[in-house]
C-alpha cells in the first residue's frame, strides 16, 4: 500500500467493501505517533457502517519499516474480529506495512 510507505507516525486505513468485494471507501480511521496509533473497534466501524460495508480490510503502518506485529497489533486484531463477528462485517485482514514492498497479513498468520 503505497498510501502507507515512508510515513513518518502510524496511520490506519479502513478499507469498506461490498458483498462481492468491490472497494466503497478509503478512510483514515486514526494517525498516531511513531509507536502506535488507535484502532478502537468503534472507530473503525463507524465509518465501515456509515458506508454501507457487508465486508472490511484494515491496514495500519509502521514506521520503522519492520512489518512484524506487535503483540498490541495482534491483540487488537482480536478485538476486530470479535466486533466485526458481533456486527455482521467481515473482517477480511489486517495488514501490517513496513518499508517499501514489506508487509505482513496478520489474517495469513490465523489471527482472524
Amino acid at each position: 500500500m503505497p498510501e502507507l510507505t515512508g510515513l513518518d507516525r502510524e496511520h490506519c486505513l479502513l478499507v469498506s467493501m461490498d458483498v462481492k468485494h468491490h472497494v466503497r471507501a478509503l478512510r483514515t480511521v486514526s494517525i498516531g505517533t511513531v509507536a502506535h496509533t488507535f484502532m478502537e473497534p468503534r472507530e473503525v466501524f463507524r465509518d465501515a457502517l456509515l458506508a454501507g460495508a457487508a465486508a472490511v480490510a484494515v491496514a495500519h503502518n509502521h514506521p520503522s519499516g519492520d512489518p512484524r506485529p506487535s503483540d498490541d497489533d495482534r491483540a487488537v486484531t482480536r478485538r476486530l474480529a470479535r466486533a466485526a463477528e458481533l456486527i455482521g462485517i467481515e473482517l477480511l485482514d489486517h495488514l501490517i506495512v513496513g518499508g517499501p514492498g514489506r508487509w505482513r497479513s496478520l489474517g495469513r498468520m490465523g489471527l482472524l
